[in-house]
């Protein structure tokens, strides 16, 4: 593994550091959840979050927006609605006989979609081609997104009321799930105490889309060794039953990782050694991530779902099988 060296862009380090000290004036017991979004926001990559209404998701999309001067989008997604409410139409005007375009709310920069599964299928499927391309089109005329790009889509526990589970397609888009759980007894009483006693501090413009753009190129550039990428490849064919799959899970996938996983989980882990303050990336930081980018993509077996287990479980277990360079 190669020695310890000067960061790249140390630029780059501080201004990741000034973002987080940012989101610490209004988040209290949501580190992970503020450090995964950045790493989304440096790798290019949506996010997706599973959690209870009420811990803070909206909260933290707006003040990262903030934090680096850029627009904010919030669409809440409702059984009743339809893909030209996300994306936008084309609208006629019958006093100058011409066709305008009425942009939807997918046209910012930070986008969160929230409860996106109570949404129908075609609503959903509104959202894979800008998820995917950073584009729309409308009446034929495709629209380019403005950078710096960011879909986060929340969506509830599938076992509550009213939910329509996500197509494998679109789940497939995202870079990385994220679980938000409740927060502890101490922050709970933090949380409490802020709000209530003296409200919300303000957040501070710290950072451009210009600044972000250069953060993105500075995550290119970390070194990643042949071995690391070795392992990364066999962490996700080991979610694969068929192409060499590891006896601790043997039966309990019914499939696995696509390559998608794998060129997210070496981004991720680029981005995460960035924060670290290093330009090389270790085994450390793919097995860091590899349970959020691995999680969603592996569809366990009937077996498997009556014995108890979860995704999470078996990422676990491939994790402590799959040599580690």
């Amino acid at each position: 593994m190669a020695d310890a060296r000067p960061a790249p862009a140390p630029e780059t380090a501080a201004l990741v550091t000034r973002l987080c000290d940012e989101l610490a004036k209004v988040l209290v017991g949501q580190d992970a959840m503020a450090q995964r979004l950045i790493i989304g926001l440096l790798c290019r990559g949506h996010l997706l979050l599973e959690g209870m209404p009420g811990l803070a998701k909206t909260l933290t999309v707006r003040s990262l927006a903030e934090a680096i001067d850029t627009g904010f989008s919030r669409i809440q997604f409702t059984p009743d609605m339809l893909p030209a409410d996300v994306i936008g139409t084309e609208i006629f005007n019958p006093r100058e006989g011409s066709y305008s375009i009425k942009r939807g709310p997918v046209f910012s920069n930070l986008v969160l979609a929230d409860e996106i599964n109570r949404a129908p299928a075609k609503v959903q499927a509104a959202l894979l081609e800008v998820m995917q391309e950073r584009q729309v089109t409308i009446a034929g005329e495709s629209y380019r997104m403005d950078e710096p790009f960011l879909v986060l889509a929340t969506q509830n526990p599938i076992e509550q009321e009213g939910t329509y589970p996500l197509p494998e397609a679109q789940v497939d888009r995202f870079m990385m799930k994220l679980r938000v759980d409740y927060p502890s007894l101490e922050e709970e009483r933090r949380i409490l105490d802020r709000v209530v006693g003296g409200g919300l501090a303000e957040v501070g413009r710290v950072a451009t889309p210009q600044d972000i753009a250069a953060a993105c190129t500075a995550v290119e550039q970390v070194f990643t060794d042949d071995k690391v990428r070795d392992y990364i490849v066999d962490l996700v064919r080991a979610t694969r039953p068929r192409q060499g799959g590891v006896e601790a899970v043997a039966g309990m996938i019914e499939h696995g990782a696509s390559p998608r996983a794998g060129i997210w989980l070496m981004r991720g882990a680029k981005a995460h050694a960035l924060l670290q303050g290093r330009d090389y990336v270790t085994p450390h930081d793919v097995k860091s991530l590899a349970p959020d980018v691995l999680r969603h993509r592996i569809a366990l077996s009937f077996e498997a779902e009556a014995e108890g287990h979860s995704a999470d479980d078996l990422v676990q277990r491939i994790l402590d099988s799959v040599l580690v360079p």
